[in-house]
């Protein structure tokens, strides 16, 4: 092909914006990912989630889905920046976040109150989706995360992927990471990263030596990122801490 051809092709990508999900995967800037706030992971990610495009945790229940989302959504506050979770299920817990580093005030929390999650899933699905189009044009955050792992597989897999589509488009050019929450992969853009989580052998550290006094000190799991072009069959081990009562007590006195 003459050099002529090939620029023309190019250009022609670029007009599309065809270009960013064939040249920019190899070029990455620094700034173009966020870290998690776990070294071990960031290191899999060759540095982090990539801003602009949409990725994914996924994972049974138990697993670390939703430490890693504290972990990705503190690092993010402690950056400086704005982020935003919209909840259907009501199911996060603002203490444990804040027990992770988040800062509640640099958080906008979209929730389902006062519905029952019931009958009318694709109604609880529609309204999700519309606060993700909704947050995404108004732009100015650094984390957007859509959490789905209570909604049965059954409706989120009637969500057409045309619809997962125009929220890759929202993202492009923005410096917004997406964030999709599920047990098993949804929808990642061309460059977006999947991260699988499933529980280790001994997923639970405890303190105490009886069951009667015993407290969770935190969780492990194992990891690995499946990447549209690049594949690795490699697993890290991520671990949480939970905050014990002598520890909060430390945090006051200081």
């Amino acid at each position: 092909m003459s050099t002529a051809s090939v620029a023309r092709l190019e250009s022609l990508l670029r007009a599309e914006k065809l270009d960013r999900a064939t040249f920019s995967a190899l070029d990455r800037k620094p700034d173009d990912l966020v870290e998690t706030g776990l070294v071990s992971l960031d290191e899999l990610l060759s540095g982090g989630f990539a801003r602009g495009h949409l990725s994914e945790i996924v994972g049974p229940r138990s697993s670390g889905r939703t430490s890693l989302l504290a972990s990705v959504l503190a690092a993010a506050t402690a950056r400086g920046e704005v982020v935003v979770l919209i909840d259907p299920c009501d199911r996060f817990d603002p203490v444990s976040g804040a027990a992770a580093g988040l800062d509640l005030s640099s958080l906008l929390w979209v929730r389902e109150r006062g519905r029952e999650l019931s009958r009318d899933l694709s109604q609880t699905v529609k309204r999700a989706l519309k606060a993700v189009g909704l947050v995404l044009d108004a732009g100015g955050f650094g984390v957007m995360a859509l959490d789905l792992t209570d909604l049965p597989e059954r409706a989120i897999r009637q969500i057409p992927m045309t619809t997962w589509m125009r929220v890759s488009r929202l993202l492009e050019d923005s410096q917004t990471v997406g964030l999709l929450l599920g047990s098993e992969p949804i929808a990642r853009s061309a460059e977006g990263q999947t991260v699988v989580l499933q529980s280790s052998p001994i997923a639970g550290r405890w303190s105490g030596t009886h069951d009667r006094n015993r407290l969770l000190q935190g969780l492990e799991c194992q990891a690995r990122v499946i990447r549209a072009r690049r594949p690795r069959d490699e697993f890290v081990t991520l671990r949480s801490e939970f905050p014990t009562p002598e520890t909060q007590e430390s945090e006051v006195r200081r």
